[in-house]
């Protein structure tokens, strides 16, 4: 592992205790996600919104802002409600990136066009290298839109359909990644 790991704030959801508990030993990936929100802030008051009946809603376990400090609002012994089907067994990152935000299901609002900040991007492979430290099992990484392959119909032309999810989008490293060593889910 890197001689300076990184420094992550620790910032548990209201919720927290009430998400799925999960041994360290299921944890075989991690997703990436960009937050398609402005900030950190209003990612946050999306993860605080309750969504379900358990009084839990969605988040990632890591968020890692512009400036390449790093958040985690659920411990990774907890089952964070991030990609459908993958949630059991993976960790989930979001890169706080504006996305398509605010007009996220537009057709003609579709382009992932912000680029990350380097400090972000060395923040998330510190975290990445940590995280395989801890988690031997790791085995796998994917993006959110890799798993997430489902089309709606768009907002503003309900006859056209659009990708829900795009994220982290084309303007993510995916190279450096691989580089250190990871395996994208599906290559």
């Amino acid at each position: 592992m890197d001689a300076n790991p990184p420094n992550i704030t620790i910032e548990p959801l209201p919720y927290e205790e009430a998400l799925d508990a999960r041994p360290r030993s299921s944890i075989q990936g991690v997703v990436i996600h960009c937050t398609e929100t402005p900030d950190l802030e209003t990612a946050r008051e999306f993860g605080e919104r309750v969504l379900y009946t358990s009084g839990t809603g969605n988040s990632g376990h890591y968020y890692i802002d512009l400036d390449g400090s790093i958040h985690q609002f659920v411990d990774i012994e907890r089952v964070a409600h991030h990609v459908r089907g993958y949630n059991q067994q993976t960790i989930g990152i979001e890169l706080v990136n504006p996305g398509r935000f605010p007009r996220w299901y537009d057709h003609d609002h579709q382009s992932m066009v912000h680029p990350y900040p380097q400090a972000q991007i060395d923040a998330l492979m510190d975290l990445l290298a940590r995280l395989r430290h801890e988690l031997p099992d790791l085995a796998w990484i994917a993006g959110h839109e890799d798993l997430d392959t489902e089309q709606v119909p768009a907002a503003n032309n309900p006859k056209q359909l659009i990708y829900r999810k795009r994220d982290p989008g084309p303007l993510f490293p995916w190279p450096r990644v691989i580089e250190a060593g990871w395996t994208r889910l599906g290559d």
